[in-house]
Formats: structure tokens, sequence, C-alpha cells
């Protein structure tokens, strides 16, 4: 591993020359050469037959991509088309570090990959962890402040929008009084839609076709085709400056 000044040049150029493959018609340099970019800035920092195995992986990574972009132009009415899609909205670029971090994970290659997600992370509000598995039709609507933790599981033709955490409730310790790497995150079926705000926590399953509303709390599995709404609003009056 290089410095971090430099790993971090590295993984820019490399992000650069996925984007340029991943959406060729808006490349800033020639879609072509982008694998070979690709090969001169992976192979320093993560070995030559990982690097080859990345860029071998970008068809699919291209694939998913193009099926997000069209998710997100069909949830949002106020989206032109995917170029304004894929220039201005956020939730691309974190789905593109997110999707190609999660390649790097799956090969091996340490650090690299939690580099990529928080650089995203940083640029976007949007915190994706790349052990996360995520399906294809994957649209994220505004983003800032959502939060999917490492060991998330989310189906094809999902929407989340901003603020929505998906979390661990509470965390197992092993002997030396460490956490452990369990399983502790949500499980989300196909064609479910979480709104603002909400905060699914723990190993829960909301089910296919569900409709999760906004500032829920939820830390229950639900079944297909569930509606999860906030409890009624109560209305209390405070004098003195007594709080809640």
């Amino acid at each position: 591993m290089k410095s971090l000044k430099s790993t971090a040049k590295a993984l820019t150029e490399m992000m650069d020359a996925v984007k340029d493959a991943v959406f060729p018609e808006y490349a800033d340099q020639h879609p072509a050469e982008a694998p070979q970019r690709i090969l001169r800035a992976l192979s320093p920092l993560a070995g030559a037959e990982a690097a080859q195995r990345f860029v071998d992986s970008l068809p699919e990574i291209k694939r998913l991509l193009e099926t997000d972009v069209q998710a997100i132009e069909a949830n949002d009415p106020a989206a032109t088309g995917p170029k304004e899609i894929i220039f201005c909205y956020p939730a691309v670029k974190a789905i593109l570090y997110y999707r190609s971090a999660h390649v790097l994970l799956g090969l091996g290659v340490p650090i690299l990959p939690r580099m990529l997600t928080e650089y995203a992370h940083s640029v976007t509000g949007i915190d994706i962890h790349p052990g996360a598995t995520i399906g294809e039709y994957f649209a994220i609507d505004h983003g800032t402040g959502t939060v999917i933790g490492e060991t998330a599981v989310i189906g094809r033709h999902v929407t989340l929008y901003q603020g929505v955490t998906l979390g661990a409730k509470n965390f197992v310790y092993d002997e030396s009084g460490r956490p452990r790497n369990i399983a502790r995150h949500p499980v989300i079926e196909d064609h479910v839609t979480v709104y603002s705000n909400a905060s699914l926590l723990g190993r829960i399953t909301i089910g296919t076709g569900s409709v999760i509303g906004g500032n829920v709390w939820l830390t229950h599995s639900v079944p297909p085709h569930s509606r999860i709404l906030q409890s009624r609003y109560r209305e209390s009056f405070f004098r003195d400056g007594e709080g809640i």
C-alpha cells in the first residue's frame, strides 16, 4: 500500500476510468482506454491479478448501474432523463462507488473498498458499506443522510429516501469484549419503498412489496405487502421550561 495521498490519487484516477467505462456516452476520455487506465491505477494497490479481475467485472457493473439509473428515472418525475440523473444526482456517484467497492471487497482487496465508499459518503452524504448486498434497479431519492450497514441485504426494485438508516440494533461481543462481525442489519426484499428518516434496525426482514413510512422506527420483521406508518402524533403543552 502506498501513502494515503498517493493511494487516494490512484483511486480517483481509477474511478474516473470506471465512470468512463460505465457511462461511455458521457466519457471524459475514450471509453476503450478505460480498462488500461484502471489497470495502471489499481495494479500497484491491489495486485495485477485482482486488478484484471476487477476490469473483467466492468460489464456487470455497467449493467447494474444502467438499471439503477432507470429506477431513479422511474421514481422521480423531476428527472428529465438519464443524462440529468448521471450528471446531477448524488445517488449515482454513491451507487457507482459502492458497486465498484463491493467487487473489490469480493476479490479480497483490503482497505481500498472502504476508502472508495467513505469518499463517496463525504461528497454525497450517502453512506453505503461495501459489504452490503444490493440488487438491481436500486434507487435512492435525494439521499442525504442515508446509511446502509455492512450486512444489509437489499433486493431488486428497492427505493430509499433521504435519512433512511438500515442499521444494527445492538452488538454481540466475544470473550475479549470486542463486537462480533455477524449479520446484524436488515434484509429488504424486492419492490420495497422506505420513506424519509425511517430507521430499520437489526436483522429483520421487510417483506416483498412493503412500504415503510417516514420517521418509522422499526425493529421487527414485517410480512410481504405491509404498510407501516408512524404512530399518531400527540400534542403536548409545556410550561415553565418543561421538556419532553
